[in-house]
């Protein structure tokens, strides 16, 4: 059993949330619109149109031998997020459905928003499930698996996954809204792992300069960060070196390119994509004296 610590509780909650916000997403616009979706959604699409099966219950019997497969690769915790997960995506796609103040958006004439209100919904639905470590069941269970296993980004994964399904939903969609359904899918995945790796977007640098004391001096003074030096060796000349890594955020690239330039306009600088940024300065108020790092 897990034990039910405040970590654990925030994890539940936003998995459920999660979730809730998921399937909203489906009834409100994916269904109204003639949207498709991927994964065991878009089978239980498929399903609602020729037999009219409830979603709620065939996403709940589908998930079963997939929850069985992630057995075998994943751990106690990461199987009961599932677990829940499929559960509470399971209620809520039965919930919306029978809350007579949630009125479906029939946004059909205007396919376009559709697709993309579809997108980034259900992009930040499941965002938050893979964010707080749970899955929604389904093809989510293989992106996990194979983000677990081989490193491969979920949102590409569930990509993938999705393009299988979509194209087994030609038998009742249209090619018009397929493509549509399509950009919807490329909208989910794109907020997806944006929701998923963090919204403390920023740039790492790596500055390699011999005027790095001084190059040091002015981030502190001008952008009042924190930096550290790196002993490096020189490949060609085998002499020894000193390498500054910095973050910043994004709207500060061009100030500290502007002041390599002005100490250093020989200096070497690698501008590194961080995906999620920790700590003082960007999850925390910056600090405003700090000394100067050496290592």
């Amino acid at each position: 059993m897990l034990k039910l610590n405040k970590s654990t509780v925030i994890d539940i909650f936003m998995i459920a949330l999660g979730c809730a916000i998921y399937g909203l997403s489906l009834e409100i616009i994916s269904v109204p619109n003639k949207l498709a979706d991927g994964g065991i959604s878009g089978i239980s699409l498929i399903l609602r149109h020729f037999w009219n099966i409830n979603m709620g219950l065939s996403t709940l019997v589908l998930n079963i031998p997939l929850i069985i497969l992630g057995y075998r690769f994943m751990g106690k915790r990461l199987l009961t997020y599932t677990i829940w997960g499929t559960l509470c995506l399971s209620f809520f796609l039965w919930f919306w459905r029978s809350v007579p103040i949630i009125k479906q958006l029939d946004l059909e004439h205007d396919l376009f928003l559709s697709a993309i209100s579809a997108g980034v919904l259900s992009g930040i639905g499941l965002g938050l499930v893979f964010r707080y470590n749970g899955t929604s069941g389904g093809t989510d269970i293989i992106a996990r698996i194979c983000q677990i296993k081989f490193g491969i980004s979920s949102g590409k994964m569930l990509l993938f996954c999705d393009a299988v399904v979509l194209f087994a939903s030609l038998s009742y969609l249209d090619l018009k809204h397929m493509m549509y359904t399509l950009l919807a899918s490329f909208v989910l995945s794109r907020v997806m792992d944006t929701i998923q790796q963090g919204a403390y977007s920023a740039r790492g640098l790596l500055i390699i300069s011999d005027k790095y004391e001084q190059i040091g001096k002015m981030i502190d003074l001008k952008l009042d960060r924190g930096f550290t030096y790196f002993k490096a060796l020189g490949g060609y000349k085998q002499d020894n070196k000193r390498v500054i890594y910095v973050v910043v955020s994004p709207r500060e690239i061009a100030t500290i390119k502007q002041l390599i330039r002005q100490e250093d306009p020989n200096a070497f600088v690698s501008i590194i994509e961080v995906h999620e940024a920790l700590g003082e300065g960007f999850t925390y108020k910056q600090k405003r004296h700090h000394l100067l790092i050496r290592k």
